[in-house]
């Protein structure tokens, strides 16, 4: 329904409680300006290269022809500001308490060599990322992902700065991020963690088990955790003490304390990606790498499917640990009524 010019989503029949919130139908945040997000401004991130033109990333000339994106990236630069911009939302990273910071100064990545700062977001391609910042520092020779990677080091991240070196890259340099749907993410999360990585089965996978499930002997191998296990398990999670790969990404990125320029989306993941690139004066032979032909990532129907087939008031009560993402990214909640369902 429309409230005056904003798009809102009614709340999905019998989930109750839920709030309605702004939204759009489509999240694909390609030119997607939010520099401006805690004021009615947006300005223009600074350019890699002083004697360069400024990059505007609402410039018309990047979105042309297209008015649909146009009224999803205004709605969205709307919804963020409206949220970031309520009574006590942070508006700089040393507003938030030290434990908070220090997650965020430890996922943004630092490029001085091409001015950039980048904040990784677990299951959203970040592993590609840090590929492409070891070539563009000159460490590692080439994105092949059938390259081994150390995830750790060569890496510079603010937390490795003094508070004078974080706030001048933050003013100056270019900052952008990449989100997806918060429940495909956590889907993606957990059929890689529990059902690939042993460490994971071992460390959260057992402890899950004996939690949640009924008769579970004292040693559980931790390797066949259901999803609606899973999701248990998160609603007795404090968001900021998650695993970094199911924490949301509010708590990752804190995106109103820290002004993104930038916001690329999973659902046009390489399209975005190289459009970055573009724009930080990165060599034209740096290229995002390509999703490989065996890869099989989390689909709308596949989380459609593991929705579906969890109690609706474990739902309910999973959202509101995820309703930032959601609202300020402009994703849709689930729509997960018998109606659909039986679809």
């Amino acid at each position: 329904m429309h409230r005056g010019n904003r798009m809102w989503r009614a709340c999905p029949g019998e989930m109750e409680g839920c709030k309605a919130l702004p939204f759009l139908p489509l999240a694909h945040p390609v030119c997607f300006p939010i520099a401006g997000i805690g004021g009615p401004s947006v300005s223009p991130p600074v350019s890699p290269h002083p004697s360069s033109p400024l990059i505007l990333l609402n410039s018309s000339d990047h979105c042309a022809g297209d008015a649909d994106l146009q009224v999803r990236q205004d709605v969205r630069n709307r919804t963020l500001r409206a949220v970031c911009g309520q009574p006590g939302m942070p508006q700089d990273p040393w507003d938030l308490p030290v434990g908070q910071r220090r997650t965020l100064l430890r996922h943004i990545l630092v490029s001085d060599r091409y001015r950039f700062l980048y904040c990784y977001v677990p299951k959203v391609a970040c592993s590609n990322w840090k590929r492409v910042l070891k070539v563009l520092a000159g460490v590692l020779d080439s994105v092949d992902v059938r390259l081994k990677m150390d995830h750790r080091s060569d890496l510079v991240f603010l937390a490795d700065l003094r508070p004078e070196e974080i706030r001048y890259r933050l003013q100056h340099y270019f900052k952008f991020l990449f989100v997806r749907d918060p429940l495909e993410r956590l889907l993606s999360a957990y059929r890689n963690k529990f059902g690939e990585i042993r460490e994971y089965q071992q460390r959260y996978g057992a402890e899950i088990v004996r939690r949640y499930r009924a008769g579970a002997g004292p040693s559980p191998a931790g390797d066949d955790v259901t999803f609606p296990e899973f999701l248990r398990y998160l609603v007795d999670e404090d968001p900021e003490r998650m695993n970094e790969h199911w924490m949301p990404v509010y708590h990752l990125c804190q995106p109103c304390a820290v002004h993104y320029d930038f916001v690329g989306s999973y659902e046009r993941l390489e399209a975005d990606a190289n459009q970055v690139l573009e724009w930080v004066r990165a060599p034209p032979h740096v290229q995002f790498p390509a999703r490989q032909a065996w890869y099989r990532p989390a689909s709308p129907e596949s989380l459609h499917y593991h929705l579906c087939s969890a109690p609706r008031a474990l739902l309910q009560d999973v959202l509101p640990k995820y309703i930032l993402d959601f609202s300020l990214f402009a994703y849709p909640l689930p729509n997960v009524t018998k109606e659909a369902c039986q679809q």
